[in-house]
């Protein structure tokens, strides 16, 4: 996967989910922290270098916070020293929705997990090889799974 391709997921339609989850308002809330919640369905971020995963490099797999979706492995991240947890590509390439973003008048691409739809952050070309991605993840949007091989 590269940024061509990004662009023409964000512009055509994710692939296909694994799966689905759907829960209403009231279950996500009861389910997640306010702070998890605001960022995940209200499309809330994080405050640089805030988050507890963003100097974290423990092994393990990232898991989606709001429906358990392994999103990344902890192989692929890296210091972006952007203040955000960054991942060069998805544990598959269905588990992540893309969508154009042009929010506080600026273009990105927004990602967002593909099986329940919770906002994880954004990505953007400018990662290493070999993809040239940096996903931008809050903190609060996934869990670390150190029992999951990495």
């Amino acid at each position: 996967m590269n940024w061509n391709d990004v662009l023409k997921l964000a512009r055509n339609g994710s692939p296909e989910p694994p799966r689905r989850v759907e829960k209403t308002d009231e279950e996500w809330k009861a389910q997640l922290t306010p702070e998890q919640y605001r960022i995940t369905r209200q499309k809330g971020t994080e405050r640089a270098f805030s988050g507890a995963f963003c100097h974290a490099y423990d092994p393990g797999q990232y898991n989606c916070i709001c429906c358990d979706t392994p999103l990344f492995d902890s192989t692929v991240k890296f210091d972006s020293r952007s203040g955000w947890p960054s991942f060069t590509e998805p544990v598959q390439d269905n588990v992540i929705q893309y969508e154009e973003d042009n929010a506080f008048g600026m273009r990105r691409i927004e990602v967002l997990c593909n099986v329940c739809d919770a906002h994880l952050g954004h990505v953007f070309p400018d990662g290493p090889p070999p993809t040239g991605l940096r996903f931008c993840i809050n903190s609060a949007s996934i869990a670390l799974d150190q029992k999951a091989e990495a």
